[in-house]
């Protein structure tokens, strides 16, 4: 009789899996952004709460958990329950924070750790520099760097961030002298490079446009392959720095061991709402298009690009936030 009992049971949560997960999402669904409102990552999160709740009719809440670089709120989601509720929208930052001595020296394989679900845009920056610095190409101040012994200084969101990357891989490439100074933030790097307290950024484009186009800063090149649509005037930095490439991806993952079929709905949702032109018009505002991409490929791109990274800060002895 308990043999039967028992096989009943088994039988039956048999067939509950698959209902549940055919009904999924039946709540409200929680995304976690581990930086401070209203960054490019908080930006890109809120585009695609606002298209899962259109599509689902269910909440998707954003919730912002900032520290270490993102460690602490990539971490969170590396811990919760792999049931689809809650989400991670992350960035190159965020990952490098945890891979950081993730692996003890092995290649660093983000299915470990979390699960992708799909980029959401993978922008470029602009390397803009102080009106007071005598160049107007990326050439120029290669040039220039070379004859000052002290070499330049260049700001950054922070230890880790992108925009400290992106410097950092100038400086090894060129292999001229620069000076990292850090900042708690976008904006008052900025505002250094503005007063011409420090010489260079590798800034996200619409935070420093207004600034170029009213002649307060010099954008000398965009960090892509190809040239921006929204920045057509500027060349590449690859144009004098061949090979040069520095994009800062933000994409959405789930906890390890995320059902696959969950982790299938939700990125046929988002590449859908990709074709929109209202989500176009949204990522435009972060000077990005829309890359669509599987799960798989996801994976493949960010295991890419932290081992990009992670060589080039493990050469220059940088110790990241977060890594422990």
């Amino acid at each position: 009789m308990f043999i039967r009992i028992a096989a009943l049971a088994l039988s039956i949560s048999a067939f509950a899996l698959p209902a549940r997960a055919a009904d999924y999402p039946d709540h409200a669904i929680k995304m976690i952004v581990p930086f401070a409102a209203g960054g490019g990552t908080d930006v890109i999160a809120r585009i695609i709460a606002k298209s899962l709740n259109e599509k689902w009719g269910q909440p998707v809440v954003v919730e912002n958990q900032p520290g270490a670089s993102g460690a602490i709120g990539t971490r969170a989601v590396m811990k919760a329950p792999a049931d689809g509720y809650t989400l991670l929208m992350a960035s190159t930052g965020a990952l490098m924070a945890v891979s950081a001595g993730a692996d003890n020296g092995a290649a660093f394989d983000v299915n470990k750790y979390l699960t992708p679900v799909v980029i959401g845009a993978a922008p470029p920056y602009l390397l803009v520099a102080s009106p007071n610095l005598p160049v107007k190409t990326t050439a120029d101040l290669v040039r220039y760097a070379r004859e000052k012994p002290d070499g330049l200084t260049f700001g950054s969101s922070g230890v880790g961030a992108a925009s400290h990357l992106s410097g950092l891989l100038f400086a090894s490439e060129t292999g001229i002298k620069m000076l990292h100074v850090p900042y708690k933030g976008t904006g008052p790097a900025v505002t250094d490079l503005l007063g011409g307290r420090i010489d260079v950024m590798f800034a996200p484009g619409p935070v420093v446009q207004q600034f170029v186009q009213s002649g307060q800063l010099k954008a000398l090149g965009v960090t892509d392959t190809q040239r921006s649509k929204f920045y057509p005037d500027v060349p590449t930095v690859a144009d004098a720095v061949p090979g040069y490439e520095s994009v800062g991806w933000f994409g959405l993952l789930a906890p390890p061991n995320t059902p696959p079929d969950v982790v299938k709905k939700l990125n046929e949702v988002i590449v859908a709402a990709m074709q929109t032109q209202e989500f176009r018009d949204h990522l435009a505002t972060l000077g990005a298009e829309p890359k669509p991409q599987t799960p798989e490929e996801f994976g493949r791109y960010i295991n890419a690009d932290v081992a990009k990274w992670s060589k080039l800060v493990k050469d220059n002895d940088v110790q990241l936030p977060g890594g422990k």
